[in-house]
């Protein structure tokens, strides 16, 4: 009788400890299937190089949730405040919203914020499509002015909603002038960081600054200071401090390149995305580890080849932008080229430019001005100015 009653409370024993491992929650300890990562994409640019029309590339994606310069927020806040002194806060916004805690806009923006208060919010596909806004399919393309008319109304707590159900976070930045202050991110074991470090010819960047000087008069003051911005001067100081940051970015990304940045920095010329738009948007979609679809490679080709200009500060419109790369050889006084050349010589030999030395020679369209990268003439002057310039 003893001997049955343990067999029947063994196999009690054995029916619970079955169902404890097949039916019930996992504990702790068990191993559980994890999801994947979320990949954190970071665009490092300069305002007029570009970097709008990039950021599209990634935001309209269906795998990417994207926003567009929210360090704007922090500047805006603390314009008193130097670019370098800014640094700091700015990285940390970076870091929370990569990690979808948007709290961290709380510290720059109103208790009452809505979803429409975020910087340029309509140019993120994420944030005009669920769970951001109902009226749109993730899988869509959708232009700025169609989700700015239906999609403003959703509270700003959609914006951490909706980040947190993508596998990819892109952010488009234009605020850092140092890649080093990055390094922290970049060892973060709660962050995959991709680095996309988008550069464009010195003096189209100039020539575009012109035309939206009083769209830029803020950040300029906060990049050199306000007395530096003024005079004939002025402009050429902020050049000077921009193209720096581009030889001090490269330099720390490719040529003194700690084991931490390995295969998570790419330099990319807006020159080489106009000239073949879909070769580099699909490299720069395989360095995000991102599908290029059809409806992409459609898209991507559709905006490079309108017949619009881009003239607004933070228009993303269709555009013929092979034209528009050039249009400073046809604008841009040769004097004032001289000047850009100067101040930024260094990051033109560096990253690849050839610099006129005529007024002739600007006008020529038949003379490239742009180095193969691959191109021995490139290479020499790569390796001259690796060596010889000294870190900032």
């Amino acid at each position: 009788m003893v001997k049955s009653k343990r067999v029947y409370v063994l196999l009690i024993l054995v029916v619970l400890s079955f169902l404890l491992i097949h039916f019930l929650p996992c504990s702790n300890n068990a191993p559980m299937e994890e999801k994947p990562s979320p990949v954190h994409i970071l665009i490092l640019s300069t305002w007029r190089s570009g970097s709008s029309f990039t950021g599209q590339i990634f935001s309209q994606h269906p795998s990417v949730f994207y926003l567009m310069e929210p360090a704007w927020h922090v500047w805006v806040k603390m314009y008193q405040n130097s670019a370098k002194v800014l640094h700091m806060a700015v990285r940390d916004l970076v870091r929370s919203v990569f990690l979808c805690d948007m709290s961290v806009f709380d510290a720059y923006m109103s208790s009452q914020k809505k979803k429409s208060d975020l910087f340029q919010w309509e140019t993120s596909r994420a944030l005009c499509s669920p769970p951001a806004c109902d009226l749109f399919s993730r899988t869509d393309i959708i232009t700025a002015g169609n989700c700015k008319k239906i999609c403003s109304k959703y509270p700003f707590s959609k914006v951490e909603e909706a980040c947190k159900t993508y596998s990819h976070i892109a952010i488009k930045e234009v605020r850092f002038f140092d890649l080093k202050v990055l390094y922290p991110l970049l060892t973060d074991p709660s962050l995959n960081i991709k680095i996309i470090h988008l550069v464009r010819d010195p003096r189209a960047v100039f020539r575009s600054r012109e035309n939206t000087a009083a769209d830029l008069k803020r950040d300029s003051n906060i990049i050199v200071g306000s007395q530096r911005t003024k005079g004939e001067m002025g402009p050429y100081n902020t050049m000077q401090v921009i193209c720096r940051s581009h030889v001090e970015i490269y330099k720390a990304g490719i040529w003194a390149t700690p084991s931490f940045l390995k295969d998570r920095y790419l330099l990319v010329r807006y020159e080489d995305i106009v000239r073949d738009p879909l070769a580099r948007a699909a490299q720069m979609y395989r360095f995000a580890e991102l599908q290029f679809t059809p409806e992409l490679q459609k898209w991507v080709h559709n905006i490079t080849h309108g017949k619009g200009l881009g003239g607004q500060a933070f228009g993303i419109g269709s555009r013929d932008a092979q034209r528009v790369s050039q249009a400073w050889r046809e604008t841009l006084p040769f004097q004032k080229i001289e000047k850009v050349q100067k101040v930024c010589k260094d990051a033109m030999d560096l990253l690849g430019y050839r610099l006129v030395q005529s007024e002739e020679e600007q006008k020529n369209m038949s003379l490239d001005l742009l180095f193969a990268q691959n191109s021995s003439e490139y290479q020499t002057l790569k390796a001259e100015q690796l060596v010889s310039v000294p870190t900032l």
